[in-house]
């Protein structure tokens, strides 16, 4: 029988990747019954005690639970269920698993002591798995059976109630170690400074220091209270502190110093990080450390976060020359810089730079140029990168298509992005919950319904996880589609449902009422004001103000954009008092005006004729350091030339161009020339346009303004010239007015020039109304050119007949449309100067009787209208 159980043990160990197997051999072990003699039985037992770890580890490892379960039945030792507990505490994945037969093992041994490293590894699990119930549990079941913690016990208890926030009560237990014969140690010193610090009590944390441990404490303490006062924007404490550290004969280190650069850098503060570097360069004689590759790594992230690309530049260059730029760490830090501030070309090549220094890029390389390119929208040069990539042995992780799919997404590119998903899928990269998300997103956003509802199937199918995020995006898709009903259903039951609230009685019905690893997520701030701004926008105040006072009975506290989202609305509406209402709510709740209400309130008094109430909320921004925006401009200008304050208006037009700040664009100019042109002032119009063309381009927007500005104040000249010029430039659009000009011309005496008009008009190759024929063929015929009347009118007749034929005929630049007629024809001079008829002019007038040819034609070369809503 002792021969037979090693065989079985053996295949035990030899069957630790087949468990069905590795478990039915332990069992067989089990139910073997000795029958020679106690020390054989002895044996078995302890062959059985010497399996369960390793059996507990095979069934843990392919998360076969109800073995475990089956396994602690089978098991009725204390010693044997006490090591199952040991490895089921050191899986993260089984915390809970691991606590619950903790339960039951307390159920059959009530008062049994556990030994003391159970309940660290259970403790240690706990506090990584942020399961702070648990740790009390813990600490209460080794009290009630009189288990004597140890320093290291403490230790852990008190980083648990750090974390949790709980710092007082953290320090009360530090305070009472010594009643339980426990010292506190330098671990434990520096667990809770740290817990202090990462709750911005710093101050508190140096009293600590000061007053129990008596300024006693290593360096390691003080590195972190130095770097605490640094983020708190508490330099001067800081300082005080590192002067401290050097009485005491703790000379501050180059960690000391990294800890402040860091700090300074993280907090937008480059150039009192740069003053501590060059000390550390250049001040050997007062003792400073000089700066190690650390802390050259954290000055040029720090310049490449804040645009200083000079600085960067330079720092490399000296890293460089000193031998400090030599590791993959400081590649990839110049590698980021470069890409998010676009120098696309450079980054390119410190790429060829580290092949050539024998730094392989790794993957974290390559996904810094993919998100560099597809910022960019450089989508074809991205998926070359790719194949890049697998040519030189590093494959594309989730990141890298990730990134590539939200690249395309932000194009609006759906089905590339869906290209990319599968092709993710195919090549065994498992997408995560983001990039679901991302395309999620993109179909809601491009009205994709079905396609969406279709996404939301498969990640339920697939076992993504669902969270919040997914809840917002379905939210703001329903709300874009105008479901207001169905995105405050999904609201309300995702209080109750979690995410299985997208499939209960929802407009997505049954997508995802089976998930699978479902989290339970509850409404954020953002889903509410999704939601309030989709009711807000269809002027549903009333129900949106109901959702805001639900949301804060929730206990969420609504942001900036919150309110800014009634502000708005209020404003939109010509509601100035209630938006100031909200204002004074807004600011009672600790939520600072930003620019968006700033642009709110303006819109809202301009549309009250408010003048020197918008000129005073100016000025507040810039006091509050807020500079004004396009919009904020343009809002201004339209209410200063609607109030007949054209002056006031081109200053702030010149404010904007001598200061550099924001750049005025087509809207800016059009509702100045209107105004000036409203007034009669047409000379200033013209330098305006003028100024708009050098500033904004030769825009189509600007020229059919003017033109048709120029021809309702009679310029007729004038206007026939801007005409030309923009059919010159292609420019010519349903926009402009030339019908009119066309007619006013010829009323005007000016038949050459109307003639000339429509001829340049055919040679141009454009489609046009044909009415603007009559007036000039009326005027020919009058005057006695029968040939040229008669031409136009063929020309005419043929455009009007050719809307329902399939053949274009083109002559140079010329295009037009005809039936086909039975000799098939060839030139279209030939069938002009055909005589199919007599007065072909009175024919035409008659089809424009009965409604032929109205109404406006566009250029067949489609122009790009830059129409911009301020």
């Amino acid at each position: 029988m002792e021969e037979t159980t090693r065989k079985l043990i053996k295949s035990i160990h030899q069957n630790t990747n087949n468990p069905k197997l590795a478990w039915h051999l332990f069992k067989r072990i089990l139910s073997s019954s000795p029958s020679s003699s106690s020390s054989s039985s002895s044996s078995s037992s302890s062959h059985h005690h010497h399996l369960i770890p390793t059996i507990t580890r095979i069934l843990l490892r392919h998360n076969m639970d109800n073995e475990i379960n089956h396994l602690f039945q089978l098991t009725t030792s204390h010693h044997s269920h006490i090591s199952i507990l040991n490895i089921l505490s050191q899986s993260p994945h089984h915390l809970d698993f691991a606590f619950s037969h903790f339960k039951s093992l307390r159920t059959h041994f009530p008062s049994t002591p556990l030994p003391l490293q159970l309940y660290h590894l259970l403790l240690r699990s706990s506090l990584q798995q942020n399961r702070p119930h648990y740790v009390t549990s813990l600490y209460t079941d080794m009290i009630q059976t009189g288990v004597n913690p140890e320093t290291y016990t403490f230790n852990l208890l008190i980083q648990s109630l750090c974390e949790s926030n709980a710092l007082d009560h953290a320090r009360e237990l530090f305070d009472k170690m010594s009643e339980k014969g426990c010292q506190p140690n330098k671990f434990t010193v520096g667990i809770l400074v740290r817990g202090f610090c990462r709750a911005g009590r710093t101050k508190q944390a140096l009293e600590f220091v000061d007053g129990k441990m008596g300024g006693n404490v290593n360096r390691v303490v003080y590195n972190t209270l130095v770097s605490s006062f640094c983020k708190q924007d508490m330099n001067d404490e800081a300082e005080k502190l590192v002067e401290r550290m050097t009485e005491k004969g703790l000379l501050p280190d180059v960690v000391t110093f990294n800890s402040r650069i860091s700090a300074l850098c993280r907090a937008g503060k480059v150039f009192e990080a740069s003053r501590i570097f060059r000390d550390m360069q250049m001040d050997g004689e007062l003792g400073l450390p000089k700066p190690n590759v650390v802390t050259f790594n954290l000055m040029l992230k720090g310049f490449c976060q804040e645009g200083m690309m000079e600085e960067a530049r330079s720092l490399v260059e000296t890293m460089k020359k000193g031998g400090n730029f030599v590791s993959l760490e400081s590649y990839n830090t110049w590698l980021l810089g470069l890409l998010r501030n676009g120098k696309l070309l450079e980054g390119r090549s410190v790429l060829d730079e580290m092949v050539e220094n024998g730094i392989e890029p790794n993957i974290y390389s390559y996904n810094i140029v993919m998100d560099g390119l597809c910022r960019n929208h450089m989508m074809l040069d991205a998926r070359r990168l790719m194949d890049l990539m697998v040519s030189n042995g590093v494959y594309p992780d989730t990141v890298t298509y990730t990134t590539l799919l939200h690249g395309y997404c932000s194009k609006g590119k759906v089905f590339e992005a869906k290209a990319i998903l599968n092709e993710m899928i195919r090549k065994g990269c498992h997408p995560n919950t983001y990039t679901c998300n991302t395309l999620l997103n993109s179909l809601w956003k491009e009205g994709r319904k079905s396609e969406a509802e279709e996404m939301l199937q498969k990640m339920n199918e697939k076992s993504y996880q669902l969270d919040t995020v997914t809840c917002n995006i379905v939210v703001n898709g329903l709300c874009r589609n105008g479901e207001l009903e169905k995105a405050s259903e999904v609201v309300s039951e995702m209080w109750t449902d979690g995410t299985n609230s997208l499939g209960k009685e929802n407009p997505v019905a049954g997508l995802v009422n089976s998930i699978h690893n479902v989290s339970t997520n509850v409404p954020d701030v953002i889903t509410y004001t999704t939601l309030i701004n989709g009711l807000c926008k269809v002027g549903k105040l009333e129900e949106a103000k109901k959702k805001f006072i639900e949301m804060m009975a929730k206990n969420l506290h609504p942001d900036s954009v919150t309110y800014d989202t009634f502000v708005l609305n209020f404003c939109k509406q010509g509601k100035i008092s209630s938006a100031l209402r909200v204002l004074k709510d807004m600011e009672r709740n600790g939520c600072s005006k930003t620019l968006q209400t700033y642009n709110s309130l303006i819109l809202g008094l301009g549309s009250k004729g408010q003048i020197f109430e918008m000129y005073g909320l100016m000025d507040e921004m810039r006091e509050r350091g807020i500079h004004p925006d396009i919009c904020t401009y343009n809002n201004m200008i339209n209410c200063l030339c609607e109030g007949g304050k054209t002056k006031d208006a081109t200053s702030l037009l010149h404010e904007m161009l001598d200061k550099g700040v924001v750049s005025p664009n087509v809207s800016s100019f059009k509702i100045l020339i209107k105004a000036f042109c409203k007034s009669g002032d047409f000379k200033v119009a013209c330098e305006l346009f003028d100024v708009a063309l050098s500033v904004c381009g030769h825009k189509e927007a600007l020229y059919s303004l003017m033109f048709n500005e120029l021809l309702a104040g009679g310029k007729l000249s004038d206007a026939k010239e801007l005409f030309e010029a923009s059919l010159e430039r292609s420019l010519l659009s349903k926009n402009f007015m030339y019908e009119d000009l066309i007619d006013k011309l010829c009323k005007d005496g000016r038949l050459d020039d109307a003639h000339g008009l429509l001829q340049k008009l055919i040679d141009k190759g454009y489609c046009f109304d044909h009415s603007s024929f009559i007036p000039v063929i009326d005027g020919l015929s009058k005057r006695g050119n029968k040939q040229q009347a008669d031409e136009l009118g063929r020309i005419m007749e043929l455009a009007l007949e050719d809307k329902t034929s399939d053949r274009t005929y083109r002559n140079g630049n010329s295009i037009f449309r005809r039936k086909l007629h039975k000799d098939g024809g060839s030139d279209w001079q030939d069938i002009i100067n055909r005589d199919i008829g007599g007065n072909i002019a009175l024919k035409t007038l008659k089809r424009v009787e009965k409604g032929w040819g109205q109404g406006s034609i566009s250029s067949l070369l489609p122009q790009k209208n830059d129409y911009l809503d301020y």
